[in-house]
């Protein structure tokens, strides 16, 4: 028997509430499962190159068409001319896309603060960089970020902060005051954001989602994770 890298971890609470739905024959609400099919166009865009023979070793950073629609998407979207080439990966997924921005960033010692309720695979990752999670706790009923609570928590070993907005799983998006305490954190205290925003095209009631893209201080200083899976409800994929 080998022993674990992480051997506090348990197990994730996805496999724990899947398990339990499937037991009970429960509506399983633990996993972010798109309610829609995906999109009849994409479908058979996916198929059609598949038969065309695009079976092969991608560009490590992603085929250059494909980057250079995500830039003009960030561009139509969010305003912001971004260099494809340079600013743009693609990944296997946004897990893979946290995981790699953390291991990039992280170092032996570093401290990174996780707002909980958070995707489990956060602080593993950060774990496996050598580095340290600070967990900071939002409350219901409207999920706040405490920025006087955040301030406190962040030390001189304090790397990066991560984001996640829209939150899962409290829908609560990021307001134009939340964007701009995070900025003066940042420039107070030199720190790089990693933003999962997975969920960016999914807002309702009118509010419109605050990407770090928007900011082009914030830009400079964060890793912006974005989900094809989510947008098109092709987990799977």
């Amino acid at each position: 028997m080998f022993e674990s890298k992480l051997p506090n971890l348990g197990i994730s609470i996805f496999s724990q509430m899947t398990a339990l739905a499937n037991q009970h024959q429960a509506i399983n609400l633990s996993q972010g499962f798109p309610e829609f099919d995906a999109p009849e166009l994409l479908k058979k865009q996916l198929n059609h190159y598949v038969l065309e023979g695009f079976n092969q070793y991608a560009p490590s950073s992603g085929i250059v068409r494909l980057q250079q629609q995500i830039a003009a998407l960030i561009a139509r979207k969010y305003h912001n001319n971004i260099n494809y080439e340079q600013q743009v990966t693609v990944t296997s997924g946004a897990t893979e896309a946290l995981f790699v921005a953390i291991q990039a960033l992280v170092k032996e010692g570093d401290e990174v603060v996780v707002f909980d309720p958070a995707y489990d695979s956060y602080q593993p990752a950060i774990e496996l960089a050598g580095g340290k999670t600070v967990h900071i706790a939002l409350h219901a009923p409207d999920y706040a970020i405490d920025w006087q609570t955040v301030r406190s928590a962040v030390s001189k070993n304090t790397r990066a902060i991560i984001i996640n907005t829209p939150h899962n799983p409290s829908g609560k998006i990021l307001k134009s005051h939340d964007i701009n305490t995070l900025k003066s954190l940042v420039s107070d205290h030199d720190l790089y954001v990693i933003s999962d925003e997975v969920y960016e095209h999914i807002t309702f009631d009118g509010d419109k989602h605050l990407s770090m893209l928007c900011d082009e201080q914030l830009r400079e200083k964060s890793f912006v994770i974005s989900s094809f899976g989510k947008r098109f409800s092709c987990t799977g994929q």
